[in-house]
């Protein structure tokens, strides 16, 4: 799943036929004269009444009513696609002095164009407007925005599933999908463009959500997808490299995630200060703080204190400085989904929810041991077989070590690779994890898109090498390609006893490869796999073969 798609009208990909609108099914008009004094620009009288009625920035997805921002695109402008923005109902334009240049050069434009000369600082706060979602509060709707490197997915899944729990019917906005009802909406961004999210709150509004958890990654601060948005409680996970291709440094991309924590986005925050990221930012955050340690190291409001195994999971207490304590479980393997349930858990206490309330819900209803698509997602149960979304050096050194298998003639198999066109220095890194923790590293492609996938998998392997010849350790190192392929040599060499890590890909179904989209989705090839070995699959209606 691409984030580095370009933050403008002419890039964004139309949505599919069958996809649910982004949007309430009511709004109330708003004239075309408020939104240029709101915008400080002159509306000639005759377009003054102009009923507006949504926002977008992609004509394929404009709807009578709406005004179309035509925004400069990686290789065409917005203003090139207004013809097909009006003729599919749009009723007015804005754009940039660019865009107005281009209009001037084409046919008359018959609906009204307003210039102004940053118009991406103006469309979320603008989209809020429109549709009647600045506050979400405000209109009932709590919101949670969760970031940070790894376990954005996982939290607002958790955090979810725990207001269901508490009998709060809540919505979901992320990387896997989008849930505004019973309905799922494939998720074409970790956070849609801000007049999706926009129309994406209100229409929770319009059916009677109570509540929101969505993934803010950089991306998303970087590009104003959430501009507009106030969110109750914003929620730190962690920091560790990538998108370095984006924000070039670490401090460049602590500052960008350090944005939503800022009191024009957030009213409260829950941070995670396990690493020296979380510390800097729960001392410079400009709004109330909860701090969160879950390896007791570092003094917090609240500690993970007592850990302890149940089946794949575990079971964990955490402790507040006021003596408050709080019992928890999560089915799913690994500490850092302790860290996350711990994580999701506080985000929800600090939304307002009283203790006594919560420690019923996590009694009566394990809200932690929900399936997240992709994300140490178990196929299969001898050999243990899981599929991961860890595509970084961190997210990869975790999921290994979640999977170890404890048996002593047990063996643990990795299948990975790396992304192309993006950060290139984490690629030997994460071969060095690989060949740390690992007995078997099969090394294949990930989505190349327009590298050469074999220098990708040279860089990787470089990393392998160079860490088994300095360390001497034992593993094997194999490069294997395509990814199916790899796959099934996983399986091949594997025994009951053992356990196997597909990484980096999870939920996705398509491989990118030169601009072409390949379907592949590591679930079902896993799952084929041990079939064909002869081992038991656990059955799971979302995993389409």
């Amino acid at each position: 799943m691409s984030e580095f798609m370009p933050p403008d009208s002419s890039a964004v990909p139309a949505a599919p036929a069958s996809t649910p609108r982004f949007r309430p099914s009511a709004v109330d008009p708003i004239r075309l004269d408020s939104i240029g004094d709101a915008l400080g620009v002159p509306v000639p009288g005759s377009s003054a009444d102009v009923a507006v009625t949504g926002i977008s920035l992609n004509s394929r997805t404009v709807e009578p009513g709406d005004l179309y921002v035509a925004l400069p695109g990686a290789t065409r402008h917005g203003a090139d696609f207004v013809a097909q923005a009006v003729e599919a109902g749009a009723v007015a334009v804005l754009t940039d002095d660019a865009g107005a240049r281009l209009l001037a050069l084409s046919a008359d434009t018959p609906v009204p164009v307003l210039i102004v000369p940053h118009p991406r600082n103006v469309v979320g706060p603008l989209s809020a407007a429109i549709y009647g979602s600045a506050d979400g509060a405000a209109g009932g709707l709590t919101l949670f925005g969760v970031t940070g490197t790894n376990g954005k997915t996982t939290t607002t899944y958790f955090i979810n599933s725990l207001l269901r729990a508490l009998g709060t019917e809540a919505g979901l906005i992320g990387t896997i999908e989008i849930l505004a009802g019973a309905e799922p909406i494939p998720s074409l961004l970790t956070t849609p463009e801000s007049t999706e999210v926009h129309g994406l709150l209100a229409l929770m509004r319009e059916r009677g959500l109570r509540a929101a958890a969505m993934e803010v990654s950089s991306h998303a601060i970087s590009f104003q997808r959430v501009d507009g948005v106030m969110f109750d409680v914003a929620g730190f996970t962690n920091l560790t490299q990538d998108h370095l291709d984006l924000h070039h440094t670490m401090d460049g991309y602590f500052a960008t995630k350090a944005d939503l924590f800022t009191a024009s986005r957030a009213r409260k925050a829950v941070v995670t200060v396990d690493d020296e990221w979380g510390l800097r930012l729960a001392a410079s955050a400009g709004i109330p703080v909860t701090t969160l340690s879950t390896d007791g190291r570092t003094p917090a409001d609240w500690t993970v204190a007592t850990t302890e195994p149940r089946g794949l999971g575990t079971a964990f207490t955490l402790a507040g400085t006021a003596g408050a304590t709080l019992r928890l479980h999560t089915g799913l393997p690994g500490s850092f989904n302790v860290a996350n349930a711990a994580l999701a858990t506080l985000m929800v206490l600090s939304s307002g929810v009283e203790p006594a309330a919560l420690q019923q819900a996590l009694d009566t209803a394990d809200p932690f041991t929900v399936a997240v698509p992709g994300r140490m997602q178990l196929i299969g149960t001898r050999p243990a077989a899981v599929v991961d979304f860890a595509h970084n050096t961190d997210a990869l050194a975790r999921a290994l070590e979640a999977v170890r298998p404890a048996e002593a003639d047990s063996r643990l198999i990795v299948v990975f690779g790396a992304t192309g066109q993006r950060d290139q220095g984490k690629r030997p890194a994460m071969g060095a994890v690989a060949a740390r923790l690992a007995d078997t590293v099969i090394i294949t492609d990930d989505d190349p898109h327009d590298e050469d996938a074999a220098a990708i998998r040279a860089d990787v392997l470089a990393g392998a090498a160079d860490a088994r010849e300095r360390e001497s350790l034992p593993c094997s190192i194999l490069e294997v390609f395509p990814r199916d392929e790899a796959i099934r040599r996983a399986v091949e060499l594997a025994r009951p006893q053992d356990s196997i890590l597909v990484a980096g890909r999870g939920h996705e179904v398509w491989q990118e490869v030169k601009g072409v989209n390949l379907a592949l989705d590591d679930r079902v090839e896993l799952r084929n796999a041990l079939t064909a070995r002869g081992f038991n699959v656990l059955q799971d209606d979302r995993i389409e073969s």
